[in-house]
């Protein structure tokens, strides 16, 4: 193995504390503990302590850490294949491909590596359909107040958030909002300029805030109506998070593209765009493409997933116990309504709202100090509960006591 001069540095000259600090880029707010492994739903770190995780990797690690299926697709499939582009056909992209077809209904599947690259897919068909179909002024994308669609500028673009735009203007044209939940806003957004409609069913990283049913029919009625798509970013809320493998299928509504990623494959890189057959010409070759995209490994550990899935009942499983965390929250809640107003959101996605001056990174520090539980602030004010869907009624229970003395010692 050949090393650069600089790759070669004495131990007493590492100055950093945790692996990779000194060189990797700062920007993010990491905890100051290295993980190092992963079992169920507990994570690992460098000293050997062990922590409860109710983070998930951000709703990512459906299964929890080192599942065995998953290990074990991820092995076999790394010893046949690895890469052959997307110039050629290969089972694991392809069996994937016909298995979420048969689960949603959706009649093509197209492969990347991120939930924000799904949503730059989902974008650009919304505006190539209306392009072949002649409707040169119909470019607008029109996404909700509150909305987080990923870091890429397209994505960033149908984000409304300033926070998360400050210093990357200009960002890209053509993007426009409306209020979450407002039906009567709704009614004037959509027009003859609208190519697409792209809304979360239960928008995440702005505190965990559940669609309203009837906003989600209105927003099918009016895309109908009005000749635009309609997109359910499912990357966050999808994949067995609210107790229905889709979150369309929660919500009683079908829309005309979703996007996928994070639980897909359980912790690989990997995004998918699921698109109804009135939409799917709408990309030919050359269109649109990626280097990456349902690559044999991550495809196999999505399939792992899924074959776990249909064995242990998994959506009966998060009904129950997200049921157990939700009455323990808002028992919480009740009781602490100096800190906390009642907990909202579906299945295993749930949100406590914490009231000020406190924030949710007093509860976040606390409990991974001292109570050895793993918590994630999302929005302003909003605790964001997405442990593995496979966490047991006693973990929900551990989980529930390790916080309540997280708040004591917080209090």
């Amino acid at each position: 193995m050949f090393r650069t001069q600089s790759a070669i540095v004495a131990p007493a000259e590492q100055a950093e504390r945790f692996p990779g600090e000194r060189h990797l880029l700062q920007n993010y707010a990491r905890a100051p503990i290295a993980i190092v492994r992963g079992e169920g739903c507990e994570l690992i770190d460098s000293t050997g302590t062990r922590y409860l995780d109710m983070v998930a990797g951000i709703a990512v690690c459906a299964l929890g850490h080192a599942h065995p299926a998953i290990t074990e697709a991820i092995a076999a499939q790394a010893a046949t294949l690895v890469q052959a582009s997307n110039l050629f056909y290969h089972e694991p992209a392809g069996t994937l491909a016909n298995e979420l077809s048969a689960r949603s209904g959706f009649e093509r599947v197209f492969f990347c590596n991120s939930g924000a690259e799904a949503n730059e897919a989902a974008i650009k068909l919304a505006r190539k359909r209306a392009f072949r179909n002649g409707e040169t002024s119909r470019r607008t994308i029109l996404a909700c107040g509150g909305s987080f669609h990923g870091r890429t500028m397209g994505a960033l673009a149908a984000t409304e958030n300033p926070h998360y735009h400050e210093g990357f203007e200009p960002l890209p044209g053509g993007f426009a909002f409306t209020p979450f939940n407002d039906v009567a806003a709704l009614e004037g957004a959509i027009d003859e300029t609208t190519a697409a409609f792209i809304v979360e069913p239960v928008q995440g990283e702005s505190g965990v805030r559940p669609a309203d049913r009837a906003f989600l029919a209105a927003a099918r009625r009016l895309c109908d109506e009005r000749g635009a798509l309609l997109i359910f970013d499912e990357i966050q809320c999808g994949m067995g998070r609210l107790g229905t493998l889709f979150a369309f299928q929660t919500f009683d509504v079908r829309p005309d593209l979703v996007t996928l990623a994070k639980a897909l494959s359980n912790g690989l890189p990997i995004g998918a765009l699921l698109i109804d057959g009135k939409a799917a010409r709408a990309l030919q070759p050359g269109d649109h493409g990626t280097t990456f995209g349902g690559s044999p490994v991550p495809a196999a550990a999505a399939l792992a997933h899924l074959r776990v899935r249909d064995e242990t009942g998994l959506d009966a499983h998060v009904a129950r116990v997200g049921a157990a965390l939700r009455a323990g929250l808002a028992a919480i809640a009740e009781r602490r309504q100096d800190l906390f107003e009642a907990p909202r959101g579906i299945g295993l996605m749930l949100g406590l709202p914490v009231r000020p001056p406190r924030t949710p990174k007093d509860f976040v520090d606390a409990g991974r100090d001292h109570e050895r539980i793993l918590l994630n602030g999302a929005g302003d004010n909003t605790l964001r509960f997405v442990p593995p869907l496979t966490i047991r009624d006693d973990e929900v229970a551990e989980a529930l006591a390790r916080f309540s003395r997280t708040i004591e010692r917080v209090s």
